[in-house]
């Protein structure tokens, strides 16, 4: 018999695994960690989400849905979407509830890419894009964007990355792990270039709720832009329900009906007590404001507390991570995560697991409590002049 390992694929024996397990492994095994790294809420999902499943099974609501989710929770999305983004999408065929963001990701490039088809994916970006170009069968092409211009999408530097192959840019606003906004003048950049070059756009907009300045504006809302797009999103950041795994796609028809495809022989169905979790999330919605307040104040004190650190970083628009410079100890991203992990025992991600153009940074969650903040922070600022 061969070797075990000579039955696995090529691609996936060549994949990297995610750089984030790795310090979070190292983390697990230690007593008295801070973690700054997990990417999800410290709340717990509110009393009414979850009361609302709980009622689901007690009325014996435990059977398949159809394919693309229960009927009221689409047209629950499409009104949300309509309400929020002004966006107007057909639930009948426009909209599939999926098993979170990350499998709306995967069925969309399985569902759009061809073999050797290009993939530009700004970055810093989440780890998962780019394998996902891969298992798809495309090549994914990283697109930097640079901290000094506070990781927004430089046009000219994209267009340069077009190619005879290219057949979508991938984009994520509000970015993680840079917390960056894309402005309605910034998407409709991107968009000319898209129209320009008859390119689709993958918008993953999941951290949509939780941006802090501006009014947020979602591509598909851009001229032109709504037939071009596939939206990314679900309940997990916005609505604190990570654990339930939902989330969605919304796009034009033609798309929807090819990813539906993919969706109903992979998955069959997202899970039912937690679909009519996520209408009763929409339906009655008021803690949302509270946690982006809270994550507000939050975001405010550890960007002040890094600069003072001498770690600089920008101000993010949204989401909950802040991408503080390390440049300026001399250490590389996970010389600097290393070491502060095994000296202060906090525990962040270094920014090049992000990307090349993350490389000298280090992503920093403040979904934590203030007091594990303001701990941290001390840390932090101690390890920084101990260098």
């Amino acid at each position: 018999m061969k070797t075990l390992n000579s039955y696995l694929s090529e691609t996936v024996i060549n994949m990297k695994p995610s750089g984030i397990r790795k310090f979070f492994d190292l983390a697990a095994n230690m007593e008295g960690v801070i973690s700054l790294g997990v990417g999800e809420p410290d709340f717990v999902t509110p009393w009414n989400v979850r009361e609302a499943c709980i009622l689901s099974l007690e009325q014996g609501f435990t059977s398949y849905t159809a394919n693309a989710g229960l009927y009221e929770l689409r047209e629950k999305i499409s009104e949300y979407l309509f309400k929020r983004f002004d966006l107007q999408y057909d639930p009948a065929e426009e909209i599939i509830v999926t098993v979170g963001a990350s499998q709306a990701i995967d069925i969309a490039f399985r569902s759009i890419i061809n073999s050797g088809d290009e993939v530009l994916i700004i970055e810093p970006c989440f780890v998962s894009y780019a394998p996902l170009v891969t298992l798809a069968g495309g090549k994914p092409v990283s697109v930097s964007t640079f901290g000094e211009e506070e990781f927004k999408v430089n046009p000219e530097i994209l267009e340069k990355y077009i190619t005879s192959k290219t057949k979508a840019i991938m984009i994520c606003t509000p970015n993680n792990p840079t917390g960056t906004v894309l402005s309605k003048k910034e998407l409709e950049a991107v968009a000319q270039i898209a129209k320009r070059y008859d390119l689709l756009v993958v918008a993953d907009e999941i951290y949509a709720e939780l941006c802090y300045e501006d009014e947020y504006v979602s591509m598909p809302s851009i001229e032109g832009m709504k037939e071009r797009t596939i939206l990314i999103s679900g309940f997990s950041k916005g609505f604190a329900m990570t654990g339930w795994r939902l989330g969605y796609i919304a796009a034009d028809r033609v798309f929807a009906r090819a990813m539906l495809k993919v969706h109903q022989y992979s998955i069959m169905c997202a899970p039912t007590m937690a679909q009519y979790a996520a209408l009763e999330a929409l339906e009655n919605d008021e803690d949302v404001l509270y946690m982006r307040k809270s994550y507000q104040r939050r975001r405010n004190y550890i960007v002040q507390s890094l600069n003072e650190a001498g770690l600089f970083c920008h101000m993010p628009g949204g989401a909950f991570y802040a991408f503080p410079s390390i440049k300026s100890t001399g250490l590389s991203s996970e010389e600097f995560a290393e070491r502060l992990l095994l000296e202060e025992k906090v525990a962040v991600v270094p920014g090049n697991v992000f990307g090349q153009s993350g490389e000298g940074y280090i992503r920093c969650s403040y979904a934590s409590s203030m007091e594990q903040l303001q701990e941290a922070m001390k840390r932090i600022k101690r390890f920084v002049q101990s260098l």
